[in-house]
Parts: C-alpha cells; sequence; structure tokens
C-alpha cells in the first residue's frame, strides 16, 4: 500500500499508564524520553548501552531498562513505538513487528518506513504547538521546528493572540524583570505581562518592555505613586490592592527577583490580608547575572567555593544595619554588593578593618546587562577613590573577591 501522496493525519496520542517501547537509548531517545515520560507512558527501553541522561533516568525508576538488544516480541502489547538503534537490520525487523501488530511506530533512520512521524513540538502555558509538513518531498525538520519556534514565542510573549481574545485573571502577579535586559525576564512573566491591563513598574524593571504594551494597558511608575500619609510601600500596597479590587489583571513588575531586596514579601502579605490572589514569578536576580554579564563568575573551581549577597544600603556603622561584617570579612569566597554604591567607602573600611587585604580585587558593574553597562576594577583600598574619580552611580553591582581577576581583563 502506497503512502507516497498522502499526508500524514495528526493527532494527540493519550499514553497515561500504556506500554510504549524505545528501542536504543542514544541520543534520539535522550530526546523523546521526557515528552514520553511527561505523557505519563510506561516506558520500556531495550537497548545494550545509553546516554548517562538515559541512564539517569532509569536510576530513578522513570523507566524500565533491559540492557540487551532488540528481540522479536519485544513490541508485544506496545501502543506505539520509537526504534532508534544503530542497528539497520534490528530497526526493520522491529518496523516488520509493528506493522504486524498494528503498534503505531516512529523510525529514526527512515522516517518513510514509519507508521507515524514526530511533529516538532513545543510548548506555552495550556496549549502543546505541534508542526508537521504535509509537503511529503520537502520534509525539512528545520523548516517545521522554526515555524513551531514563531508560533510558541507568539504565544508566550502576547503576540499572537489579539488583545480581546486573551484570559484576563483578576489578581496581581509579582514578576521579576530581571536585571534590565528586557530579554531576560522569564518567558512566564512575559507572558503575564503582555496579558495585563495595569502595571505598577519599579524604576529597576526592564523599562523597554513597557514600550511592547497595547496602549489600553495602564502604566504606573511606582516611583509617582502618591504617597499622601502613608509610606512609599503602603502607598504601592494601596494600589495594587485598589486595581485588583475592580477586577483587573494586575502586574508589580521589578527588577531582578521579587525576593532579593524587593520587599515581595510585603506586597504578597498585604495582598493576602485583602483577600487578593497573587502569582508570584521569580526573576533572574542581578547578583548573579550582572558579575555574569560583565565576565566575572561569582564561583569558580579552585578561587571560590561559595558566594555571599548582602545589601549595602545601611553603612556598616549605621545602629540599623543587620549585616555581620566581621563575619563577612573572615569568609574567602564571593562577596556580593548590592544597593551599596554610596556606602562603599565605609562598607571598605569596615572590611579593611576586620581582616580583609586592602588589596582584595574588586568591580563595580553599572547598569548591567543594559547598552549603558560598565565595569570599574579596583581594591578595598581603592575603591572609594574610583567610585569619585569614575563618576559610578546607581545601580551597581559590586563584587568582591579573587573572582575579580579570573576571567580576561575588562576593555579599557
Amino acid at each position: 500500500m502506497s503512502t507516497a501522496e498522502n499526508p500524514a493525519y495528526p493527532v494527540g496520542l493519550r499514553l497515561t499508564g500504556r506500554r510504549v517501547v524505545v528501542l536504543g537509548g542514544g541520543q534520539v531517545a535522550q530526546r523523546r524520553l521526557p515528552a514520553l515520560l511527561n505523557a505519563g507512558a510506561d516506558v520500556l527501553l531495550v537497548s545494550p548501552s545509553a546516554t548517562p541522561s538515559v541512564e539517569a533516568m532509569a536510576d530513578a525508576g522513570e523507566l524500565t531498562w533491559e540492557r540487551r538488544r532488540y528481540e522479536s516480541g519485544d513490541l508485544h502489547n506496545a501502543w506505539y513505538a520509537l526504534i532508534a538503534t544503530s542497528d539497520a537490520e534490528a530497526n526493520t525487523q522491529a518496523s516488520a513487528e509493528a506493522e504486524a501488530h498494528r503498534v503505531w511506530c516512529v523510525r529514526s533512520d527512515d522516517a518513510e518506513a514509519a507508521t507515524a512521524w514526530t511533529p516538532a513540538t513545543g510548548r506555552s502555558e495550556g496549549v502543546t504547538v505541534a508542526v508537521l509538513s504535509s509537503d511529503l518531498h520537502d520534509r525539512d525538520p528545520r523548516r517545521t521546528a522554526a515555524i513551531r519556534d514563531a508560533v510558541v514565542e507568539g504565544l508566550r510573549d502576547g503576540s499572537l493572540v489579539a488583545p480581546h481574545l486573551r484570559v484576563r485573571t483578576p489578581g496581581v502577579a509579582l514578576v521579576g524583570g530581571g536585571p534590565g535586559d528586557p530579554d531576560l525576564i522569564t518567558v512566564r512573566g512575559r507572558r503575564l505581562l503582555a496579558a495585563a491591563d495595569v502595571v505598577i513598574a519599579d524604576r529597576l524593571g526592564p523599562r523597554d518592555l513597557l514600550d511592547e504594551l497595547p496602549p489600553h494597558v495602564e502604566v504606573i511608575d511606582a516611583a509617582k505613586i502618591p504617597y499622601g500619609r502613608y509610606m512609599a510601600q503602603e502607598a504601592i500596597n494601596n494600589a495594587l490592592i485598589e486595581h485588583a479590587k475592580q477586577g483587573k489583571a494586575v502586574v508589580r513588575l521589578k527588577g531582578g527577583d521579587p525576593y532579593v531586596y524587593g520587599r515581595g514579601m510585603e506586597e504578597l502579605q498585604a495582598l493576602a490580608e485583602a483577600g487578593i490572589t497573587c502569582t508570584v514569578v521569580p526573576g533572574i536576580s542581578s547578583s548573579i547575572s550582572v558579575p555574569s554579564a560583565a565576565g566575572i563568575p561569582v564561583t569558580h573551581r579552585g578561587v571560590a567555593h561559595e558566594f555571599t549577597v548582602v545589601s549595602g544600603h545601611v553603612a556598616p556603622d549605621d545602629e540599623r544595619s543587620l549585616v555581620d561584617w566581621q563575619s563577612l570579612a573572615k569568609l574567602r569566597g564571593t562577596l556580593v554588593i548590592l544597593m551599596g554604591v554610596d556606602k562603599i567607602g565605609k562598607i571598605a573600611e569596615a572590611l579593611i578593618a576586620h581582616g580583609k587585604a586592602a588589596d582584595t580585587p574588586l568591580a563595580l558593574i553599572q547598569e548591567g546587562t543594559t547598552a549603558a553597562q560598565r565595569r570599574v576594577d579596583a581594591t578595598l583600598g581603592t575603591v572609594a577613590d574610583a567610585v569619585r574619580t569614575h563618576e559610578v552611580k546607581p545601580p551597581a553591582v559590586i563584587v568582591v573577591g579573587e573572582v575579580v581577576k579570573v576571567g580576561p581583563a575588562p576593555a579599557a
């Protein structure tokens, strides 16, 4: 029976608890197994060897692995089979067995001999996108993958769905926007931003993303909320509650991560007390990402086995300080200081006074991950002068430790 002129019929297989046989434990199996396991399939892997990742799945009990070559009868009671061994003869025999027992079968070595094809698949929240080529004479996997990627990206950033068709869930989402580069916000954060009715944004959030919002979205600069008799944070809390109670989808867009010096928990507590549903979306913290963008690893083998992140917005000699600078001075790892530009002179003095060497290398990274990023290198002993000389301004991440010297020398 010839199928040369008939396109494949697209269908979704419900494999929960059903037997799926995978022949071969190489790279093809490594790529396909996670989706099969995620679908709940009862997977039997038949292969004398496997990649470390596939072996780890077996060791974790996610699948059954029989360490041998294919044998006739292996597809008995199977609902679906993936044939991906390096033995062409075994693949042909297994394919014939699948045909005889009416088991849908994918072959990695000969798609035309298979009874099923694996589409290029991607997922956005609640939707699976599967792309198959209908041109039997031009089944370019790169093209189907590119189409898949374009559709999934459109679903994720909200650009594919018309605004009036978006499903808006009333409530508040505390979204970590990352260190500044708009491409470094999480997929979930970007999707919630695209579906928002109101966005209350911090100065340090990814501002470029606000320009992409539809004109009907109300964007509120948190720094400009009229505070009246309230403290700044209380005013922001009240704004979140007020808009959410109006049935709007509200995004509180923050820089970095909501829970890393972002007062996210204060806002969540206020919303909980008001009975408002709140979703927290983690963000990439500037404490790690900004040093990375400047060529500095916060840990490095043989150099630093630890890193500590502290706030520098309160000077060491201030009675409000909660940081144990004496203990920090004794650590051999990396010290990352956020919000510390204005106080770095006193911080350096405290670290040196408690035993840290004055020649300990240090780097200040201003406006990290943005087009305005710049790096200034110094030592604990010279950092106060360096900040004045180079006019370093917030926001800047300060990295203290030998990791500053690990990478290539920064451009002059």
